[in-house]
């Protein structure tokens, strides 16, 4: 570095780095998702509570990380592309605004919270362009996970832990009965909660499968395998944890059965259970992570993305445009 170099302000030496065509996009992108926010703030905010206060989803804290890394990722071949606005974009800007409209008037916090995040996700095309947002297409997809979903598959989650639970306790040898999640055994009454569902640990594994499938594997049935292998593991082993309980509890008591599962099994079971899960997939893996989704080699070749890009608008015109949306569906929400 030369020593000048050295004296020079962060935001300064920022600059120099970040390539000329990226300057103006990048400004006019972030004014635009700062109205698109200040319009949805309200799922935003219900969004951070659910991340902050709720650990079925504290994972969720480490996902705009994981996007910045992903980006990162894909400097270099940013900074080969020149953003060029996508006209077409702003009819995803409009649509997912309508569904965010849609979930705030009706009281339906997970459509709303789907429709803020799908907004930023139009608006990140709109104006970086089709070309930019097709190598960026894994992080800006995997924003998708910005979205705390899971409670709706509780109660399916509830019976089916109870039945894996009652079957592995019958070929223990050990009497019990079930009914719907309430399973009966000599030691005592054993109630399968929500927080014994495992749906924690499934949405967990779900999104880091995710992640790993799209950038350590090419093939889509390496990553098939891998994303099945994330589903169906989890909740099979959530139910050998439940009988775990029950079975050591036949020994020691239900009271002392249930703490140390709460404190074994919570923390040590699934890290285990996770390990191997991913040691066995690592086995496999077919490129590095730098090298995620499509090469801007493979993405000029394809004729179409050439002729969608003819659909141009003025950056300015575009974020504009995406204010103005933000101001219908905020006048909107209003009446």
């Amino acid at each position: 570095m030369p020593p000048e170099a050295a004296f020079l302000p962060a935001s300064t030496t920022a600059r120099a780095r970040l390539p000329a065509a990226w300057r103006a996009p990048l400004g006019l992108l972030g004014m635009s998702l700062l109205a698109l926010v200040a319009v949805t703030g309200a799922s935003w905010a219900a969004m951070l509570h659910q991340w902050w206060n709720i650990d079925t989803y504290s994972h969720l804290l480490l996902v705009p990380f994981i996007i910045a890394w992903l980006v990162a990722l894909k400097e270099d071949e940013l900074a080969a592309v020149a953003p060029q606005p996508f006209w077409p974009g702003l009819l995803a800007v409009a649509a997912a605004l309508g569904l965010w409209w849609t979930g705030e008037t009706q009281g339906i916090n997970l459509v709303a919270q789907a429709g803020a995040v799908a907004a930023v996700q139009a608006a990140v095309i709109t104006l970086l362009g089709l070309r930019a947002s097709l190598v960026l297409a894994l992080p800006i997809a995997f924003a998708t996970f910005l979205v705390p979903f899971g409670d709706e598959i509780i109660p399916p989650l509830q019976s089916l832990t109870a039945e894996i639970a009652i079957a592995l306790t019958h070929a223990s040898g050990v009497p019990a009965r079930i009914e719907g999640i309430h399973i009966y055994t000599p030691a005592g009454l054993f109630i399968v909660a929500e927080a014994c569902s495992g749906v924690k640990f499934l949405i967990a594994m779900v999104t880091l499968g995710v992640l790993v499938a799209f950038t350590r594997f090419e093939h889509w049935r390496a990553r098939a395998l891998l994303l099945a292998a994330c589903i169906i593991v989890p909740v099979l082993a959530n139910g050998v944890r439940a009988w775990a309980t029950i079975y050591v509890a036949q020994f020691i008591g239900a009271e002392k059965a249930t703490g140390f599962d709460h404190i074994i099994y919570g923390w040590v079971f699934f890290a285990i259970v996770l390990a191997l899960l991913l040691g066995a997939a690592w086995r496999f893996v077919e490129r590095e992570p730098e090298t995620y989704g499509w090469p801007l080699s493979a993405i000029a070749e394809w004729n179409w993305v050439a002729h969608a890009e003819t659909r141009r608008v003025a950056p300015i015109g575009a974020a504009l445009a995406i204010i103005a949306l933000a101001g219908v569906a905020a006048l909107a929400a209003l009446l």
